[in-house]
């Protein structure tokens, strides 16, 4: 089977970028007839539809977004390879996807972004807000976010970029109808409101005397896959939670959550970021990983305020 001529991509991705076959085929220094067969070709190499035609409009098939996506990545390789052998820090553009944990990725990451964006305008940013552990390579993410998680794949990098302590908290209802403990043994007279999905359950653990890490023995009846359920669990008066400072700020300040126990030291939460592990990491990522190191590398105990 015939490779397929580099060319045609560029052709396609001018079609796309220009909204004809007239203005791309122009951009490429192509009559409209060029830039139709090229496409075509493209076409019947890869087996699928790209385009879907009409007499007055062109539009992406499911197919052709993905390739168009793809190409938009490797223009962005390509770029960053020539501004590394021209001693250039190298211009961020194309694609970056992302995937990010719900709440944080709402709180925090989307003030960033728009950052982001104003800074580069060639860039364009597709985000899944989700707290399930994609797989990155095989879902085509250039870059995760995740709390506490570090890379147990090989083929991948990961940084931590911030620290956020994590306190117990429930609400003045809770409390007045079941109390407050007052030892970690108390626990587990209390529901505790755990995270869990199918990869992963959240296990609590606190340093005790010694500096021996000791885990808490608690009711979980009702475990959730989102940080901001388990927030808004607690906030109705469903039981005790462990969260971290950007996600409960706001609510310990106006005294809708209140804290428990407030001298026991629980893990903080650690925010990571994953990306596959590549010997030129371009620009798109580069600049974004910095960014967030700059914007949130001092974040320790001091909370961001929820809305």
């Amino acid at each position: 089977m015939p490779r397929t001529n580099l060319n045609d991509i560029l052709i396609f991705m001018a079609v796309v970028d220009a909204g004809s076959f007239i203005a791309g085929g122009q951009a490429m220094g192509l009559s409209r007839s060029a830039a139709g067969k090229a496409v075509i070709r493209l076409e019947d190499r890869l087996g699928a539809r790209l385009l879907n035609r009409t007499t007055r409009t062109l539009s992406l098939t499911d197919e052709g977004r993905v390739f168009y996506e793809r190409g938009l990545q490797i223009l962005a390789s390509v770029a960053e390879a020539e501004a590394s052998l021209g001693g250039q820090s190298g211009m961020p553009r194309g694609l970056l996807r992302l995937t990010v944990p719900d709440a944080f990725g709402r709180l925090v990451v989307l003030p960033l972004l728009e950052k982001y964006l104003r800074a580069w305008p060639d860039i364009q940013v597709e985000v899944s807000f989700t707290d399930h552990l994609s797989d990155i390579i095989e879902d085509g993410f250039d870059l995760a976010i995740r709390i506490g998680a570090a890379a147990s794949d090989t083929r991948l990098v990961s940084r931590v970029i911030a620290t956020y302590k994590t306190r117990l908290c429930a609400s003045p209802s809770y409390l007045a109808a079941n109390g407050a403990p007052r030892e970690i043994e108390d626990l587990a007279a209390h529901d505790c409101l755990i995270f869990a999905n199918r990869n992963q359950r959240q296990g609590w653990r606190f340093r005790g005397k010694g500096g021996s890490w000791i885990k808490a023995q608690g009711r979980s009846r009702l475990r959730l896959d989102s940080g901001e359920a388990i927030r808004d669990a607690a906030l109705a008066g469903l039981g005790i939670a462990l969260l971290p400072d950007f996600l409960i700020a706001g609510d310990l300040a106006a005294g809708r959550l209140r804290q428990v126990l407030p001298d026991l030291e629980a893990d903080d939460a650690k925010i990571v970021t994953l990306y596959p592990d590549k010997r030129l990491l371009e620009p798109r990522i580069h600049r974004f990983v910095d960014l967030m190191v700059e914007a949130l590398g001092h974040e320790r105990s001091d909370a961001r305020s929820s809305p």
